[in-house]
């Protein structure tokens, strides 16, 4: 592989996997919060 092929594949591995982990810590900060009532279940008006 040539140098710039590497560097290349350095930075494709750095975005990926730091999305991975930057949603990783959001979802720890920010929960996902579950609706009080799901849609569909309400009486129809």
């Amino acid at each position: 592989m040539s140098a710039s092929a590497i560097v290349m594949m350095v930075i494709a591995i750095v975005i990926v996997w730091g999305g991975l982990i930057a949603a990783i810590l959001r979802l720890r900060k920010h929960p996902h919060e579950t609706d009080p009532t799901p849609p569909g279940t309400h009486a129809a008006e």
